[in-house]
């Protein structure tokens, strides 16, 4: 029997997933819209995975989804639609249910710092910040070359840092402070309002140099996003912070948070774009699976 390994990137548009054997291989990757019941939509993800590299099953999946995992889902996760209320069965139950076989939940950009801690930045940094600025905003720590997920697991919830809206205002809180101010549509909606037209953070960026409004937009979310980075280096004191995410890894940001941080008093913290791009989700998805299969083994023999 070809047992595999499969790892997913559940984001808040599209599930990217890579499913690899025994080794950690990756033998092949697939993204699909986030879109209907999850549990469907990630069941044909891998059946369509299995299909392509003649595997009979998958021995665990290792998830991470753009929220805080509880063990059973995920909570602060106002960009996925998890479909529990009216369920008698929470998300993780149904899935393997489904599925027939175990899930483990990992914060998605606590994966990408897993996928950077292994095959990225990781390899010459034992302290570092995975910094995603997308759909949503959010962060993965590792100090000391270990994943920190604190004692809720919500180490890392940046979109919730007291800047950017006002953290005093009840409506705030669902997403947070700060994630209202630097999220996809917020940044999509800052450009509306300064030009008058709706575009997508992709056409925003495409007409950078020839739009003042757009070159203004993506200035904002550069120096919102540096007052960010420089509260986590106050807190946490990283080597180094990796920028990605759909706008976090536009590559004409990267000087202007750079600029930015100077302004602070920061400019000695070196900023990176993620090397692995999209990969390093996966990639730590992969290797929270096969941790987790590695654990189950052990105590079997204790």
């Amino acid at each position: 029997m070809t047992t595999r390994y499969l790892g997913v990137d559940l984001g808040g548009t599209k599930i990217h997933a890579a499913i690899s054997d025994a080794d950690g291989t990756v033998l092949a990757e697939h993204v699909a819209p986030t879109d209907g019941d999850l549990v469907e939509a990630l069941a044909a993800v891998e059946a369509e995975l299995l299909a392509r590299t003649d595997g009979d099953r998958v021995a665990i999946m290792g998830l991470g989804g753009a929220g805080v995992p509880t063990g059973e889902s995920f909570d602060l996760a106002p960009n996925l639609d998890l479909g529990d209320l009216g369920r008698e069965l929470p998300f993780v139950a149904r899935l393997e249910e489904r599925l027939g076989h175990p899930v483990v939940l990992e914060n998605d950009v606590n994966v990408a710092a897993l996928g950077e801690l292994q095959h990225g930045v990781g390899l010459r940094h034992d302290d570092f910040a995975v910094v995603a600025s997308g759909t949503g905003v959010g962060m993965g720590l590792v100090l000391g070359g270990r994943l920190v997920r604190g004692a809720r697991g919500a180490a890392g919830e940046i979109g919730y840092l007291p800047i950017g809206a006002d953290p005093f205002d009840p409506a705030t809180h669902v997403n947070g402070p700060f994630e209202e101010m630097v999220a996809g549509a917020s940044f999509a909606a800052h450009y509306l309002e300064r030009a008058g037209v709706e575009r997508t953070p992709r056409e925003i960026f495409d007409r950078l140099d020839a739009d003042p409004d757009a070159a203004a937009t993506v200035a904002q979310h550069a120096r919102w996003l540096a007052l960010g980075i420089s509260a986590v280096r106050a807190v946490a004191d990283p080597e180094v912070v990796v920028l990605t995410g759909g706008i976090g890894s536009r590559p004409e940001l990267l000087p202007l948070v750079r600029d930015e941080l100077a302004a602070l008093g920061a400019g000695d913290l070196e900023v990176l774009p993620s090397a692995l791009g999209s990969s390093a989700a996966v990639l730590g998805a992969l290797h929270l699976a096969r941790e987790a299969a590695a654990a189950a083994r052990e105590e079997l023999t204790r």
